[in-house]
């Protein structure tokens, strides 16, 4: 597939752009691109590893997915030097940064499956999370589960899995401790 290098390069300046439309607009038809031609947003890696730390939530958070798309074209390992930062984000302080890192980082795992395990354990540290209540660490914890699920049968050892999903059984969430009985259900099938 052919594309178009000067439309991408409008696009990425529009990132930079003082109109939050146009900003925000640039950064999810990016992202929407990453999902569906990769490797055309694969040279511009880097420009999406630096706004991991932007300031901006919402750049961050397409930022955060581009770099879970690109995973699948990621051929010189670009993604495993940036992970322990990527993985970072997981602990807080914001749940929605720390769901778009859970949700990307179960894309990279599917994409690069020598990474699902150091990727599950950061995952499962959302236990101890700081957010601004414990009601979003419940939330959080929901999307580390849905990302256990994708990634589990890739995992030899799922005993720290299921001893995690056990501990959410109790969630006062009623989403999330309905996430980990599916879990555990859908193990118990597998085991």
């Amino acid at each position: 597939m052919q594309h178009n290098d000067g439309l991408i390069e409008e696009v990425l300046a529009g990132i930079g752009a003082k109109r939050a439309g146009v900003k925000f607009g640039a950064s999810k038809a990016l992202r929407i691109l990453s999902e569906q031609v990769p490797d055309a947003l694969y040279p511009h890696f880097d420009v999406f590893a630096a706004m991991l730390g932007h300031g901006n939530h919402i750049l961050k958070w397409n930022a955060t997915l581009t770099l879970a798309n690109l995973a699948r074209v990621d051929r010189e390992a670009k993604i495993e030097a940036i992970l322990d930062q990527y993985l970072d984000l997981i602990s807080g302080p914001n749940m929605i940064t720390a769901a778009n890192a859970i949700r990307g980082a179960a894309i990279i795992g599917l994409a690069k499956p020598h990474l699902v395990r150091p990727i599950l354990l950061r995952i499962m540290r959302v236990e101890r999370a700081k957010y601004a209540t414990p009601e979003c660490r419940n939330v959080a914890i929901g999307h580390a589960l849905r990302a256990l699920e994708q990634l589990a049968d890739l995992l030899p050892d799922r005993q720290l899995l299921r001893l995690f999903a056990a501990r959410q059984l109790g969630n006062p969430r009623p989403a999330t401790s309905a996430k980990a009985r599916g879990f555990l259900k859908a193990r118990k099938k597998t085991a």
